[in-house]
């Protein structure tokens, strides 16, 4: 069985968003750790085939989960279900999370990205 420490890892950078991401694709579920720094972080967007899971490791961020905006910190959860508009801006950084979806497809982070319609509107609730 493999093993994984994401320290070692390479991290690799998406035309999709500043974030610095470590990532391992499973057969059923794709997982990564990625970082942002102050003031990074994706549009809100959804996946249509995907859910998601955020566990946040260190730093803070502000969560747009629906309608919802929350600041998250270390060991805060979120579950994103596929549909759901969501995003994130690290506040106090850098912010590290670790993140799994389902399913894996090609094993790429952003394979389901789809930039939600109001977008620059959700973001501005994000920067307060």
């Amino acid at each position: 069985m493999p093993f994984y420490n994401a320290a070692t890892m390479t991290p690799e950078t998406s035309a999709k968003g500043p974030a610095v991401a470590r990532t391992i694709p499973g057969e059923l579920m794709k997982a990564g750790v990625m970082t942002y720094q102050m003031g990074e972080g994706p549009n809100p967007h959804v996946h249509p085939n995907e859910e998601q899971f955020v566990y946040v490791l260190s730093g803070k961020l502000n969560m747009i989960l629906g309608e919802e905006i929350r600041e998250m910190g270390p060991g805060d959860i979120a579950h994103i279900p596929r549909n759901v508009r969501h995003g994130v801006r690290c506040t106090e950084g850098p912010a590290t999370f670790f993140t799994v979806k389902s399913p894996a497809g090609d094993g790429d982070l952003y394979q389901d990205y789809n930039e939600a319609p109001d977008a620059k509107e959700a973001w501005k609730k994000l920067s307060g």
